[in-house]
């Protein structure tokens, strides 16, 4: 114990003197551009500030954006113990993240399982730095929620692939660097024809188009590969194995997807905004509901630190995730629907100095998507009973 109290206390020292004042403020809720003020690095990000520039420099060379990875790869060494106090810590200053990166909560942990040494070396540092920003490859216009029937061929040519095909709903593909891609290497077999490779989206024959959103703006891409040259050693895990790759990162994505952390009160914008009578909201019913909110995201945030601390300690997450997703979807979407009722007709303006650009009105509309991506509410509730509940077919 003695121990870790001392890394406490280092450890706030440290973010003390480390953490620019202007990083300090939480993370921006903005959906209207599609990142806020997160910091998603990689070879084209812009730094939205020198102070979020530096704020990445700082933790990233200290391993602290990636904290329970080894230290040889780009990690912080730390423990499930000291990584739990540096998180504590940061929210205790409000730090806002150093780095947001699907290398971080999809990618690398499906490496650390399943990579070699010498392709743990040569992305995940890269990963933790913030030096590469990473798509994910697994959607395509025939292959969405039955995610094994995709088409993408890899034809093999000895040392390397030529692949083939098209992805749908890849998230941030024109700002991707490099993507995580599920190719099919064996048509004859449907799962187990199935390969996880790495790419450079700068590669020749690879192209996107944004998908534009009901909320205005294009998180969203297709991506389109034309005799893309893929080397076979950029081929994770054995080929034809790659669905073993693919279904474990989905536990992971899954779960950061659920992970919203605690927002801040929705009582503290409703009391902004309408004001008072006796202490109280005057409106009853959205008094009761806001309270009731509340109650149930403090209850989610705290399930998602036990499923963490259980991942930490070695058990798998396995069905799980599709629990944390689907609940955290319907928190999030339940926050966006009370936050327009709180605002009243001024929710809905769209354009505009006062609203932010119709910030709250996009931004609802843009959580309808949290039930499609990642895997559908649907097929969420078909891996819960399945799995979990153990309910007949």
């Amino acid at each position: 114990m003695s121990d870790l109290e001392a890394f406490r206390s280092e450890t706030r020292a440290w973010l003390e003197e480390n953490c620019p004042a202007t990083m300090r403020s939480g993370v921006g809720e903005s959906l209207t551009s599609g990142e806020g003020d997160i910091c998603w690095g990689g070879r084209k990000f812009q730094f939205k500030s020198e102070d979020q520039k530096l704020w990445l420099e700082r933790m990233g060379s200290r391993g602290w954006t990636v904290p329970t990875w080894p230290t040889e790869y780009g990690g912080g060494g730390l423990s499930k113990d000291e990584a739990k106090i540096l998180q504590e810590e940061l929210r205790r200053i409000k730090a806002k993240p150093a780095l947001v990166s699907f290398g971080i909560w999809m990618l690398g942990p499906a490496l650390l399982k399943f990579g070699t040494h010498e392709q743990k070396l040569e992305h995940l540092p890269k990963i933790a730095r913030g030096e590469i920003r990473w798509c994910q490859g697994y959607s395509e216009p025939n292959a969405g929620s039955d995610l094994a029937s995709l088409a993408t061929k890899a034809e093999d040519k000895g040392d390397h692939y030529i692949v083939n095909g098209q992805k749908v709903w890849t998230s941030y593909a024109d700002q991707a660097d490099w993507i995580f891609c599920l190719v099919r290497t064996n048509p004859d077999d449907k799962h187990n024809g199935i390969s996880f490779v790495l790419f450079d989206m700068e590669s020749e024959g690879v192209s996107t188009k944004p998908i534009q959103l009901i909320s205005g703006y294009s998180p969203f891409c297709e991506t389109f590969f034309d005799n893309v040259t893929v080397s076979k050693t950029n081929l994770v895990g054995e080929e034809n194995k790659g669905w073993t790759i693919a279904k474990y990162l989905l536990t992971h994505e899954r779960t950061g997807i659920s992970d919203m952390g605690m927002p801040a009160p929705l009582n503290s914008l409703a009391v902004e905004k309408l004001g008072t009578v006796d202490g109280e909201l005057e409106d009853k019913m959205l008094h009761h509901q806001i309270a009731e909110h509340e109650i149930d995201a403090a209850s989610f945030v705290f399930t998602m630190e036990r499923a963490k601390d259980e991942a930490k300690a070695g058990g798998d997450m396995g069905a799980f995730s599709s629990m944390l997703k689907g609940y955290g979807t319907e928190i999030n979407k339940a926050r966006h629907e009370l936050i327009v009722k709180v605002n009243g007709s001024d929710a809905f303006e769209w354009e505009g100095q006062f609203s932010n650009n119709g910030e709250i009105a996009r931004s609802w509309l843009r959580t309808k998507a949290n039930s499609i991506e990642g895997g559908t509410t649907e097929v969420q509730l078909n891996i819960i009973a399945k799995r979990i509940l153990d309910l007949p077919a």
